[in-house]
């Protein structure tokens, strides 16, 4: 029984000593996660998209503001989609 105790103590010693290196741990990875969210130039590259104005057969609908197409128009004075309306 008194090995018992001890192995006991030395657990304890030793789960104080992993929770004092886990809170180290963690707070060296903080300052990594604050680098990881700079953004790059690769990434602005990326966003780059040419816009298409409308089309002949296309209107945008006044109430959700997508573009759709013309057989999707429900209220042709009030120019609202089918969903809209």
């Amino acid at each position: 029984m008194a090995e018992e105790e001890e192995d006991l103590g030395g657990v304890e010693t030793s789960f104080e000593e992993l929770a004092k290196r886990a809170e180290d741990v963690e707070e060296e990875d903080d300052d990594d996660v604050v680098m990881d969210l700079g953004r790059g130039d690769d990434k602005a590259e990326a966003l780059v998209e040419k816009v298409v104005p409308p089309q002949a057969n296309e209107f945008t609908c006044r109430n959700c503001f997508l573009v759709k197409h013309r057989s999707q128009l429900a209220d042709k004075k009030k120019m609202l989609c089918r969903d809209c309306a």
